[in-house]
């Protein structure tokens, strides 16, 4: 139906996916942004949500249901995660 909607991992079959990353810059939509039962208002609202919008739309163009955007895919408040993240883009 075209909802947006976060979605964690539930087990090891990962599906075909796009992937969306580029410099971060002001309002980005982040992860906690995300989150189960947030008010997404401010969410749709800030800037880095038209490059999610792209790349929604070029995900389903491509054929794909799903597609991972470092900003909001990234918990930046888990160190751990985010170590692994950054190590994870430079292999």
């Amino acid at each position: 139906d075209g909802e947006i909607v976060f979605r964690e991992p539930t087990s090891g079959e990962v599906p075909a996916y796009a992937i969306l990353s580029y410099t971060w810059g002001e309002e980005e939509v982040i992860y906690q942004d995300l989150k189960k039962g947030k008010d997404k208002s401010k969410t749709v609202n800030k800037t880095g949500w038209r490059k999610i919008q792209f790349c929604t739309k070029q995900a389903a163009i491509d054929g794909l249901e799903y597609f991972w955007v470092d900003t909001c895919c990234i918990d930046k408040k888990n160190t751990v995660e985010l170590g692994a993240a950054i190590n994870s883009m430079f292999w």
